[in-house]
């Protein structure tokens, strides 16, 4: 139910509130785009900076706009136990197919309080995905304890920013191989799918929706020269959205393409003139823009 490529949705501004009515178009986009789901209010759609009732709002107007024509998997992680079970509940209230929970950041819990996190939030009944993202939260599920969570039923995948491709192999062992492993580095995609993956929860797919899910078909196929070749116009375009913040690049893109406003919430800011250039550049690589 879960692979192919994954847009992590931008959050959508006006006048500093969220704009839903854009939101509604965003999702009708990639879905027409080819999407094969949608991910509301991870790290690129600002959930940092939205309130508790925005982030439920957005997930709520997500699941609503999607009607059930692709998956939606909710961001719901929280450093504590008990903000992130109330996520997930909202999410399973309101009809999204997943949450996407990350490994707790800043108070850097054990291994042992990973399991007791993921434990704990298992129990709500909703598929989970776990979110390893180690140079964010500074804490790196281990694949043995990636493995003990997967015994659980309602643990069902990750999404892997570890940067090591190595691991969808070593978590293949521990996990099984029917656990979902989704990749969060947009470079690396094509390459992580050959070693095990099903898919890449994207930021550059808010851009190229229709090349980021057609390097994906490619790569399920079992046709990696065509990946490859779909790759080589995306990569200058995975570089220069990343040369800042990943939301402030792809928004700037996405103002670029007409496709939405570029506005974001402090302490986020806009790229750099010198960044601008480079993404103009790489749209033109890819054939976005003129």
């Amino acid at each position: 139910m879960f692979k192919g490529s994954l847009p992590a949705l931008v959050t959508p501004f006006k006048d500093g509130a969220v704009d839903f009515d854009t939101l509604k178009r965003l999702v009708e986009w990639h879905i027409s785009e080819g999407s094969h789901g949608l991910v509301p209010v991870g790290t690129t759609g600002e959930s940092p900076t939205l309130s508790h009732k925005e982030h439920e709002q957005v997930v709520e107007a997500v699941v609503t706009a999607v009607a059930g024509r692709v998956p939606v998997i909710a961001g719901a992680g929280s450093n504590s136990t008990a903000e992130s079970l109330r996520l997930v509940k909202h999410a399973k209230t309101v009809g999204a197919d997943a949450a996407l929970v990350v490994t707790p950041y800043y108070n850097k819990p054990t291994q042992s309080g990973l399991i007791a996190h993921y434990s704990v939030l298992a129990e709500v009944g909703i598929p989970i995905i776990i979110y390893n993202i180690p140079p964010r939260s500074v804490v790196d599920m281990s694949p043995a304890t990636m493995g003990e969570l997967a015994k659980l039923d309602m643990i069902v995948g990750v999404k892997d920013s570890s940067a090591d491709p190595g691991r969808v192999a070593m978590q293949r062992m521990t996990c099984g191989k029917d656990f979902i492993q989704l990749c969060a580095e947009d470079p690396a995609a094509v390459g992580y799918n050959a070693m095990g993956g099903v898919g890449c929860i994207s930021v550059t797919a808010n851009v190229a929706p229709k090349l980021c899910s057609q390097v994906q078909e490619a790569t399920l196929a079992g046709d990696f020269a065509k990946a490859l070749e779909l790759s080589d116009k995306l990569m200058p375009l995975h570089r220069a959205i990343f040369l800042e913040p990943g939301v402030a690049g792809a928004k700037y893109a996405m103002s670029r393409l007409g496709i939405c406003d570029g506005e974001l919430r402090l302490p986020m800011v806009e790229v750099t003139d010198g960044t601008k250039t480079q993404i103009d550049d790489a749209l033109r690589h890819a054939g976005l823009l003129n």
